[in-house]
């Protein structure tokens, strides 16, 4: 049944999945094609089977493709990046990952499982190279102006922890050590890090940011080092975002999502001050002050091997933990007014305040996205009312369910507060035992006379279903 089951339906099965598969002979022939693969490669299957793979992809060699490659060495070869032409002309990019397939210590051919990064490769190239231009205008960061100017200033903030870290942060400018920052997504980890260059002596330099977990391992070498022509098929010389930065500083977000061999080489960067491209045995020199983020406690990173230990203590020579929301939400008032007079600049509005309603429904909310969420909120708001105010009615269905609980005890002293929560404790209870007072007392942890005199205290009855 086994045997069947595999003759009959695994190429029906990997026709459904989304990666490109590529089988070929001892040979070179191709035998098996998925319709990922056709996609990928942008192929028909008839123009593919029985063919030397050398004939569809003419730019590639015995040495550059992974298949063959796989088949002169018999050894497998894991998420490495190909750069092709295919015979209708069409340049594409790849992750591939090969595989020889032998049976009785005999070579029958390779499975190569292809993953299409062209566009990611295509953008990530032009990413790099409108950099070295506008660097080369003199425009240092090359990104929006009211993000170029972050000083200690935009940091808006009364908190006691804020108060202290932007100390911290002002003293780490005057300096060129390494800085690592831990938040939370949305915690405002880039304002302290713009805000450190910014007020430094390399705030005239580069600027450069790039976030680790945005592009894949293959990639991001590349990208932070650069390539030489010949190091991959269809690479050309590209200098790499840490030959940008010369002389100014780099920021690396989520400096944990990179991989750890690439960890081991930026260890190496930074102990030895140079880089090596792509494909090269050139080192070069580079001037580039570091400052890293992560988005998890440094230390649950090391210990699930995100991070690299000795790698860690060569970034963090100054740490910054940034608080969440939900632990200064004092702050919450300062934020609202900053957000509603940054949203009317964008959007020439001319919103005045939060009503108090609203202000005490935020100071309530748990706000996992943290200030960014906050601003997002507020920003949605005033973009899409002409309104004085906010108001309970104007905020996303999200805000309701917190708006109800706070509704609940408003206009109310505390005493009154304090007794319309026993009461429906006390509510709660009895539903939940059937109205058995002996168990309702024991699940609310009071004795069973006491919940007798609330229930008359409170007037409180049972409910009878209606006929």
């Amino acid at each position: 049944m086994k045997d069947l089951f595999f003759r009959e339906n695994i190429f029906e099965i990997l026709d459904y999945i989304d990666e490109g598969v590529h089988i070929i002979d001892n040979r070179g022939n191709s035998v098996y094609y998925n319709k990922a693969a056709q996609r990928l490669d942008r192929i028909n299957k008839n123009d593919v089977m029985n063919k030397h793979l050398l004939d569809i992809y003419p730019s590639l060699s015995d040495e550059t493709s992974t298949l063959l490659k796989v088949i002169n060495t018999r050894k497998p070869v894991f998420n490495v990046e190909q750069t092709f032409i295919n015979y209708k002309g069409d340049k594409i990019t790849t992750i591939n990952s090969s595989i020889p397939i032998v049976a009785g210590n005999k070579l029958k051919g390779a499975i190569e499982i292809s993953k299409d990064i062209t566009q990611v490769r295509e953008l990530s190239e032009k990413i790099i190279d409108l950099q070295s231009e506008l660097l080369k205008n003199d425009i240092s960061d090359g990104l929006i102006e009211d993000e170029t100017i972050c000083t200690f200033m935009d940091i808006i903030g009364q908190n006691q922890t804020i108060k202290e870290l932007k100390q911290v942060a002002l003293k780490a400018a005057e300096t060129d050590v390494p800085v690592l920052i831990y938040g939370e997504t949305g915690t405002g980890k880039e304002l302290f890090v713009r805000a450190i260059h910014n007020t430094g002596k390399r705030k005239d330099k580069p600027f450069i940011a790039q976030n680790c977990a945005a592009l894949p391992s293959n990639l991001l070498e590349g990208i932070l080092f650069g390539t030489v022509k010949g190091s991959f098929t269809g690479a050309v010389d590209r200098p790499g975002l840490f030959e940008l930065a010369n002389t100014g500083t780099i920021f690396l977000d989520e400096v944990n999502s990179m991989p750890l061999e690439l960890q081991a080489k930026l260890l190496r960067v930074i102990q030895n001050k140079t880089i090596r491209r792509l494909g090269s045995l050139k080192t070069i020199k580079v001037d580039v002050r570091i400052i890293s983020a992560v988005n998890v406690p440094p230390i649950d990173a090391i210990n699930t091997k995100k991070l690299r230990n000795d790698l860690y203590y060569r970034l963090s020579v100054i740490n910054l933990d940034i608080p969440s929301l939900s632990e200064r939400k004092e702050d919450i008032p300062l934020l609202v007014k900053h957000f509603i007079n940054k949203s009317n600049y964008k959007y020439n509005k001319s919103t005045k305040r939060a009503t108090k309603e609203v202000m005490s429904i935020f100071t309530n909310y748990d706000w996992p996205g943290n200030v960014r969420e906050l601003e997002h909120t507020i920003e949605a708001v005033i973009s899409l009312n002409d309104i004085e105010e906010i108001k309970e009615s104007h905020l996303p269905q999200k805000f309701k369910s917190i708006s109800a609980s706070v509704n609940k005890y408003d206009n109310c002293s505390l005493n009154e507060a304090v007794s319309k929560l026993e009461e429906n404790m006390i509510i709660s209870a009895l539903e939940k035992t059937n109205w058995n007072t002996s168990k309702a007392a024991k699940l609310i942890n009071v004795p069973r006379q006491t919940l007798q005199y609330k229930i008359s205290k409170y007037n409180i009855k049972r409910r009878r279903a209606e006929n």
